[in-house]
C-alpha cells in the first residue's frame, strides 16, 4: 500500500503524468488531422521535455511550503529529482540530435514564417518563467497565466507534430481551418484546466497578491462566467465545423465526452479538494480527451 502511494506521488508530483498526457495528445492531433504518427524518438523527446519543464518550477523554489504536500515532496526528494532532470535533459539533447540528423538542410531552408511557428512556443514557455526577460515573468500575471499555458500546450501537441513531418518531408507548413479550430479547442481545454488549478492555489495566490481570476472575481463567478464560457468557446467552434462538414455522429460524441466531463468537474470545484484530486482527476481529463480522440479516429476508419 505504501509502495503504491509512493509510486502514485512520484508519477503525479514528479510531473511524469504531464509527459504521458503530452504524448497521447500529440498522437491524437496527428490522427485527427490525418497525419501519420511520428517515430518513437519524437515522443520520447516530447515526454522528457514536458517533464523537465514542469519540474523546473519546484526544484528552483527557495524553501518548501509546509502547507503544500507537493512542495514538501520536492524538498524530500530534491537530489533525486535533480538527477532525474539531468537524465531527462540528456534524453532531450540526444533525441533532438538524432531527430534532426539528416534534416539540417531542410531546417535551415525553412521560410521565415515557418521559423516563427517553430520558435514562438518555446519563447513564450521561457517567458513564463522569466528566462528571456526576467522583469517580464508571465507566471506572475495572474489573469494571462492560464492562457499562456494553454497556448504553449496547444502548440506543442497540435503544431509541432505536423511541423516536424513537414520538415522531414521537405514540405511547407500551413494550417488549414480544421487545424486552427483544433488548436483553439485544445488551447481552451487546457486553459480551463489551468484555471481549475488556480482555484487550488487561491490562498497562496491571494497572500502573494497574484491576481488570478479566482482571486479577482471569486470562485462562483470564475466557474460560471469564465470557465464555462471558455469550455463553450473551445468546443462550440469545433462542433460548428464538424457538424457543418458532416462528420460521423460517433466521432462527434466521442470528442464531446471530455468537454462534458470538463464541465462536470468545473461544477465540482465549488468544494475544495485534496491536491491528488486536482492532479489525478483534473489533469486526467487531458488523457481522457486524448484517448477519446484517438478512438474516434480509429473507429470511423
Amino acid at each position: 500500500m505504501r509502495l503504491s502511494k509512493s509510486l502514485i506521488q512520484a508519477i503525479f508530483f514528479g510531473n511524469f503524468f504531464y509527459g504521458i498526457c503530452a504524448v497521447f495528445l500529440s498522437m491524437e492531433a496527428c490522427l485527427q488531422q490525418s497525419y501519420p504518427l511520428n517515430n518513437l524518438l519524437y515522443y520520447l523527446c516530447l515526454f522528457a521535455a514536458t517533464t523537465v519543464y514542469y519540474n523546473k518550477a519546484y526544484i528552483t523554489e527557495a524553501a518548501a511550503d509546509s502547507s503544500n504536500i507537493r512542495s514538501l515532496w520536492y524538498a524530500r526528494y530534491h537530489k533525486r529529482v535533480i538527477k532525474i532532470q539531468a537524465f531527462l535533459s540528456s534524453i532531450i539533447v540526444f533525441s533532438a540530435f538524432f531527430l534532426a540528423r539528416g534534416l539540417w538542410l531542410n531546417i535551415w531552408m525553412m521560410p521565415i514564417l515557418q521559423w516563427g511557428v517553430l520558435l514562438i512556443f518555446p519563447m513564450v514557455a521561457a517567458m513564463y518563467y522569466g528566462m528571456i526577460l526576467p522583469r517580464y515573468n508571465l507566471r506572475n500575471v495572474g489573469w494571462i497565466k492560464p492562457f499562456v499555458i494553454g497556448f504553449v500546450w496547444a502548440g506543442s501537441i497540435n503544431i509541432y507534430p505536423i511541423l516536424f513531418q513537414c520538415i522531414k518531408n521537405n514540405q511547407q507548413f500551413s494550417l488549414h481551418l480544421f487545424g486552427i479550430l483544433l488548436f483553439i479547442k485544445n488551447m481552451m481545454f487546457i486553459t480551463v484546466l489551468c484555471i481549475m488549478f488556480d482555484i487550488k492555489d487561491y490562498a497562496t495566490d491571494h497572500n502573494q497578491q497574484l491576481k488570478t481570476f479566482v482571486v479577482r472575481v471569486g470562485l462562483r463567478k470564475t466557474i460560471f462566467y469564465i470557465m464555462l464560457p471558455l469550455c463553450m468557446i473551445g468546443f462550440g467552434t469545433f462542433m460548428l465545423f464538424t457538424v457543418s462538414h458532416h462528420f460521423p455522429g460517433l466521432w462527434i460524441i466521442l470528442n464531446a465526452v471530455p468537454f462534458v466531463l470538463l464541465i462536470t468537474v468545473a461544477y465540482s470545484m465549488c468544494r475544495r479538494k485534496r491536491i491528488l484530486y486536482y492532479l489525478a482527476i483534473i489533469d486526467g481529463l487531458m488523457l481522457v480527451k486524448a484517448i477519446c480522440g484517438i478512438f474516434a479516429v480509429l473507429l470511423i476508419k
